[in-house]
């Protein structure tokens, strides 16, 4: 099966010159998974959809244009109003990649214990940071991104990427049609991670709709206690307003050493050093592929495995 890219803007265009690194997101390409896949079904076929490859390194530019463009439409940003929202990392990345060829500047709330190469970025990005307590996570960050914008409301615009309807529209409108354009309407499964929960819900939905044989297939941690970053155990996390839990066809979990050890198998195996919760999701790819004989999976990988080298997992065996 050949893989159909979708065309990228013209790099002459009005449109490009006006959005700069906006017009940029997407049409991020498939790889094949040949290594890890030894051993399966000869029938089933697993794809790598790389993220990092957008401007600002993951899936998260997506949400991040969608937000931007829609605050901007609806007369929340402008004004010199400042964008403000919680975030663990790939988010905040985001929104400070492409707040600026919009004029907007970026405020985030992040826990201080995100890791100095995010923390590094966001700053040389011009994003202002709030560090919150470490142990409260995600969930804290967010609270306390709630709390500033109740304070300053002429300030802020609070964009709450867990409550905000084109965090999963981004998806719905964009990952889910490539995906279909991509595999010429031949997915049978996508696989992806539950953060904010608008991968799985934006594409779920888009399948659903417009490709109804295919399943959409939702990955999150075994316990509350884990090291899958960018992943929720929703069990025992603040579940995101936007989700959705009867768009997911399937619902799978993951322990964290399969996370890592798969992590490590995509890098030294199949020359694709990925992030953690691509790992993730490849982990749980392969055991949905055991129980298949004929079948086109999607793996959504987030990120790659760049911020995460120091990890100390890397070295284990």
């Amino acid at each position: 099966m050949a893989l159909r890219q979708p065309a990228r803007p013209d790099i002459h265009s009005s449109h490009l010159t006006r959005r700069g690194l906006l017009a940029e997101v997407g049409a991020t390409p498939l790889i094949p998974l040949r290594q890890i896949t030894l051993g399966l079904p000869p029938g089933v076929r697993l794809l790598a959809k790389a993220e990092w490859f957008n401007p600002g390194g993951s899936v998260k530019d997506r949400p991040a244009r969608a937000i931007l463009e829609s605050a901007l439409q609806a007369g929340k940003l402008g004004d010199r109003r400042v964008l403000l929202d919680s975030t663990s990392g790939n988010m905040g990345i985001a929104y400070a990649t492409l707040a600026p060829a919009l004029g907007i500047a970026v405020h985030l709330a992040i826990p201080a214990n995100a890791g100095q190469p995010r923390l590094n970025s966001l700053r040389a990005l011009g994003a202002q940071l709030t560090l919150t307590d470490p142990l409260e996570g995600s969930d804290g960050a967010r609270q306390v991104a709630a709390h500033m914008a109740a304070e300053a409301p002429d300030r802020y615009y609070y964009a709450d990427q867990y409550d905000n309807p084109a965090n999963w529209r981004a998806h719905f409108e964009t990952t889910g049609p490539e995906i279909v354009a991509q595999t010429h309407g031949g997915a049978t499964h996508v696989v992806a991670g539950l953060g904010t929960t608008g991968t799985s819900t934006g594409i779920g939905r888009y399948l659903r709709q417009h490709l109804p044989t295919a399943r959409m297939v939702a990955v999150q941690p075994d316990g509350p206690l884990h090291g899958i970053e960018g992943l929720k155990h929703l069990p025992s996390s603040v579940v995101p307003s936007i989700y959705d839990p009867d768009v997911p066809h399937q619902q799978m979990t993951v322990s964290t050493e399969a996370a890592y050890a798969m992590t490590r198998r995509l890098a030294r195996e199949e020359g694709l050093l990925a992030g953690i919760s691509s790992g993730a999701a490849a982990a749980a790819a392969v055991e949905l592929a055991k129980g298949l004989t004929k079948a086109v999976i999607v793996v959504i990988f987030p990120d790659s495995g760049v911020k995460y080298l120091g990890e100390p997992f890397w070295s284990a065996e």
